[in-house]
């Protein structure tokens, strides 16, 4: 006879009750397997799929089955007894082992890496940011140093200046793209740019091991920038801002006919010359000496030449508001020179206001804040259509108004700025909402933001829309605000970021194409990029200009991988074409990867042990950029 194991106790059961309890205690058990819908136990005859422990789980009484009590009352008591303890035992154990799988896996998720762990980053940052500045190494001109990480490379343009009037050294500098031609407004640009990345997120780089290579690459280009402008000794003496080195207005090969490296170049390099009217490139380069002078705020020697320079070039290049030009139309004859072509100014007033600003932090000189929050208005007059909330070698007036109203949020000076400053803020305000609406830049159909649609080379807006985003983002959160309003949407802080993740992710490889185009990084990259001393074999031999022409026009991949380049980029439907014959595809300049390489830093990671003032760890050096500021009221 097979046992019972348990049996119910009703509390208030009758004298008889308990009798028939008794007698049913010697009866074969029926075997329970459902419970019904109605709470009702279903009894069953057989032992096929059943148990043998009978629980009790619904009271007995002197009632059939069908009409138990319903599992909801509340007037009986309940007891387990074990009477088979081998199956018990077998249930404790299975339970236990159920209990410590569980939590091994609670313990596993919580502690492996998280690869979407920090607002769906999935792409190497720390990589990419290492190439990306390699890049900049791989475009350096003059005496090459023998420690660079690029080894294709080698000294060059060392007559660079001699055939200028009067002769000047102008050895150094960096190529501007895949053309030998040094351009002094992109590279006073991108000094800019850096320098404003290392000021912001010093803590970063340094927590990489990238801080002396950035310091190192922004040196070289302000080193060079010293060069092009030498104040002069005299009032009388004439502004001479040296705006070009190569061309190609000379007669045979020249740095645009001739496909060769830069290490054998042997062909003239004439030099264009600028005077103190070409205000975009005056005050394009008064604000990459300045910034810089805050990179090397230690250096105090370095440091001040730096700001004497730009505070000399401030002066001449503003003291006469009717003598403007922008510098590809100055009156100087041969100022600009290739830029006409390829770097063509639509303006000058946001450079004077944006050399204005730099000079202000620099300085802490408040007659630099006046000059340009007087300015802004004029500035934002002169801005185009096309170029609306873009921040690019050519458009400094969004990233102004950024260093504006990051004054106004953590430093804010009051009267006689707050107009300026307010105005700066809304501005960023509703730039960050046109980032994420939708409604007035279009994307590719793989995500990529379009703010200039009609004009091609994509990448390098949305890396620089990719910094301002993250940027401000940071500024958002240490502030303790949630995110943006305009009109009746709201946009929080993680849109924003994820809108920043999102248009890096996309130049790393999360594309239609499937493709990184920051060269070197990733599965999949371009590998016939526009670029002479990549294309041709570093093998110790000289080849001329004819024999370059077989290495353009080669449908082999570049011998030399140039990492970190990032290349124009798609169209806006997302196609590209690998081809080296394509350079509105396949050219990286040094303007674009600033951009990238800012982009890179304001996303990654911050260092695991800092914190800023307010706790928050975000990276970011709340008070560096405000060292030189005096907390004088302005008049006093």
């Amino acid at each position: 006879m097979i046992n019972s194991i348990g049996s119910p106790t009703h509390t208030s059961a009758s004298h008889e009750d308990r009798n028939y309890a008794s007698d049913i205690d010697h009866q074969p058990v029926r075997f329970v397997h459902t419970i019904s819908e109605a709470g009702r136990l279903l009894p069953s005859a057989s032992q096929w799929n059943s148990i043998e422990l009978d629980f009790h789980l619904a009271p007995q009484s002197n009632t059939t089955y069908d009409s138990l009590p319903s599992r909801y009352s509340k007037s009986f008591d309940y007891e387990l007894v074990i009477t088979d303890k081998k199956y018990f035992k077998r249930f404790v154990y299975v339970s236990i082992l159920i209990v410590f799988v569980v939590l091994a896996i609670v313990l596993l998720v919580q502690f492996l890496p998280h690869k979407h762990k920090h607002h769906g980053k999935s792409k190497n940052i720390t990589l990419a940011l290492n190439q990306a500045l390699m890049f900049f190494d791989a475009q350096k001109s003059g005496n090459y140093p023998s420690n660079s990480p690029v080894k294709f490379r080698g000294s060059s343009g060392l007559q660079d200046g001699n055939t200028s009037n009067p002769p000047a050294d102008l050895k150094g500098g960096f190529y501007d793209s895949g053309k030998n031609i040094k351009f002094s407004f992109p590279t006073a640009y991108t000094i800019t740019l850096l320098s404003w990345t290392v000021i912001e997120y010093h803590d970063k780089y340094d927590s990489i091991g990238e801080l002396d290579h950035v310091k190192d690459i922004i040196r070289w280009g302000s080193d060079y920038l010293l060069k092009i402008f030498d104040p002069p000794n005299s009032t009388t003496a004439p502004i001479i801002i040296y705006s070009q080195v190569g061309s190609n207005h000379t007669n045979g090969y020249n740095d645009v006919t001739c496909w060769q490296r830069p290490e054998d170049m042997n062909y003239t390099r004439p030099v264009s010359v600028c005077n103190e009217t070409a205000s975009d490139l005056a005050g394009e380069i008064m604000a990459a000496l300045s910034a810089a002078s805050i990179v090397f705020k230690d250096d105090t020697g370095y440091s001040i030449k730096l700001i004497q320079s730009a505070e000399k070039l401030f002066e001449v290049a503003t003291k006469n508001d009717t003598g403007h030009h922008q510098g590809t139309y100055t009156a100087v004859e041969d100022c600009g020179g290739e830029a006409r072509m390829y770097y063509d100014s639509s303006g000058y007033q946001d450079e004077l206001i944006w050399g204005g600003t730099w000079l202000f932090f620099a300085t802490g000189n408040t007659s630099y804040l006046g000059y340009a929050t007087s300015n802004f208005s004029a500035a934002e007059g002169e801005e185009t259509a096309s170029e609306l909330g873009v921040f690019y070698w050519n458009n400094k007036l969004t990233a102004n108004a950024v260093l504006l109203t990051r004054l106004r949020y953590f430093h804010d000076l009051g009267y006689p700025y707050e107009v300026g400053l307010g105005s700066s803020s809304n501005k960023i305000d509703l730039l960050i909402c046109s980032y994420l609406s939708r409604e007035i830049y279009s994307r590719t159909p793989g995500g990529l933001i379009l703010l200039r649609p009609d004009h091609g080379e994509p990448l390098q807006f949305a890396a620089t829309a990719s910094f301002l985003g993250k940027l401000y983002s940071d500024y958002l959160e240490l502030l303790r605000r949630s995110g943006v309003s305009c009109s009746s949407k709201f946009y929080s802080v993680e849109m924003l970021r994820e809108f920043s993740i999102s248009q890096v992710n996309y130049i790393l490889g999360d594309n239609p194409m499937k493709m990184s185009y920051m060269v070197g990084f990733g599965n999949k990259y371009p590998t016939h990029v526009h670029h002479r001393a990549a294309s041709i074999p570093w093998d110790d031999q000289h080849y001329s200009c004819p024999e370059g022409d077989r290495w353009l026009y080669s449908t082999d991949p570049n011998p030399n991988i140039l990492y970190g380049a990032m290349v124009a980029g798609p169209d806006k439907f997302d196609n590209f074409l690998d081809d080296r014959d394509k350079p509105w595809f396949t050219e990286p300049t040094i303007a674009s990867n600033a951009g990238l390489v800012a982009a890179l830093i304001a996303l990654h990671d911050p260092p695991y042990k800092s914190s800023d003032s307010n706790g928050t760890n975000l990276g970011i050096d709340l008070t560096g950029i405000f060292k030189n500021l005096q907390l004088v009221p302005p008049g006093t």
